[in-house]
């Protein structure tokens, strides 16, 4: 799927849902757009990436 995503420099592009984690993690990007609207980095919340939980965070949907 592509999703619509606001590069730095306030260029808006598409790119597919698979490189988002990356694009957030390097900076790539500014905001994306979700079905709710628009998401902007370090102001809205987002997911943590599947790194961060394979990295010895806690994953909610694990149960002891």
């Amino acid at each position: 799927m592509l999703l619509q995503v606001v590069r730095t420099g306030n260029r808006y592009d598409y790119v597919k849902d698979f490189m988002l984690d990356s694009l957030i993690e390097s900076k790539g990007i500014v905001r994306f757009k979700r079905i709710s609207g628009w998401v902007t980095l370090g102001v809205d919340r987002i997911r943590r990436s599947k790194r961060d939980n394979a990295a010895g965070g806690s994953d909610s949907r694990s149960h002891v």
